[in-house]
């Protein structure tokens, strides 16, 4: 591999978000470079049942859409690289990235597409029972369990607005936060507590998620009351850890403007970024929605704009000469 590469525009991220943008910059010229980082394919890569991607009747695995995103994004121009970036330089242009691989990319724009993680509370037993009953969005796997008892664990926005959502699928939903009041806005808590279909157990944290069966299934929660030390079980074959998600803009600080909580600010209406020519799409800059196909969305709008800024640069370069 040659110690540098160059290309008019390069994706940070090969999830929906990075892979549309791909496609998008190649089909217009633009020879996309995308490079995959740590975890190819994104948070999709460890979904398995998808239902909700729009175009397929059938349910589908999210490792097999994110194979087919990239075979797309390769058909039509797009050359995908595996390397981490450890260092980008947004000072000067051509931007500078360097990977892990001692190869330094300079993109005359920039499409970051990093995504974010869900947080997690930890335990090896939540690790184990991912996808079999344990989720961090009601929104994507609220559907598959209804009718059934489901359980969220938070207090913020996220877990209020995801124990509503559930409300859709689920007759009997709990609510289970460590400390004694919530955190989410009294809107969203005013409606949370006028739903009959939702109860709340105060200061108690999950201890244990419990699996059963074959193949085994969540089945419970061990919860422990942090007042008095006892240990509860409560039933639900659905549980949806709802602390919030972080996003992977840690190479960013300080040269890229971020929220309070550290997401990419973009301008209203496009996928702009505070840096002329660097555009952000996808999780990295959606604390809201976070879903596949809005990720795939806002990746389409920064390839355009990403072509657009090229376009015209070219142009006052012509009128200059």
């Amino acid at each position: 591999m040659t110690n540098s590469i160059s290309t008019r525009l390069a994706v940070l991220g090969s999830g929906p978000a990075g892979l549309t943008a791909a496609i998008y910059a190649a089909r217009a010229g633009l020879s996309p470079i995308v490079i995959q980082g740590i975890q190819p394919g994104g948070q999709l890569t460890t979904t398995t049942d998808v239902e909700n991607y729009p175009g397929f009747r059938d349910v589908i695995q999210g490792p097999w859409l994110m194979e087919e995103m990239q075979a797309q994004a390769e058909h039509v121009g797009t050359k995908v690289v595996w390397d981490h970036i450890s260092a980008v330089d947004l000072s000067r242009r051509p931007f500078r990235l360097t990977g892990d691989s001692g190869v330094q990319y300079f993109a005359d724009t920039l499409v970051i597409a990093t995504g974010a993680q869900a947080r997690w509370l930890g335990l090896p037993s939540e690790e184990h029972l991912k996808n079999k009953g344990v989720s961090a969005c009601a929104t994507c796997d609220g559907f598959f369990f209804r009718g059934k008892k489901v359980a969220v664990i938070g207090g913020g926005n996220t877990a209020v607005e995801e124990a509503l959502y559930l409300t859709n699928h689920s007759h009997d939903v709990t609510l289970i936060h460590r400390r004694d009041s919530l955190r989410a806005e009294k809107i969203l808590q005013d409606r949370l507590f006028a739903n009959e279909k939702i109860d709340v157990i105060w200061d108690s944290e999950v201890v244990e998620f419990v699996g059963s069966g074959d193949p085994e299934a969540l089945v419970g929660l061990d919860i422990r009351n942090k007042r008095t030390g006892e240990i509860s079980r409560v039933e639900a074959e659905g549980a949806f850890v709802a602390i919030g998600h972080k996003p992977a803009t840690e190479l960013f600080a300080g040269q890229i403007e971020l929220d309070e909580d550290g997401y990419i600010r973009i301008e209203a209406g496009t996928t702009k970024t505070s840096v002329p020519g660097v555009f952000a799409c996808g999780d990295v800059m959606d604390k809201i929605y976070r879903q596949a196909v809005t990720a795939a969305g806002t990746g389409c709008m920064a390839a355009l704009d990403a072509e657009k800024y090229l376009a015209a640069q070219e142009f006052e370069a012509l009128a200059a000469e």
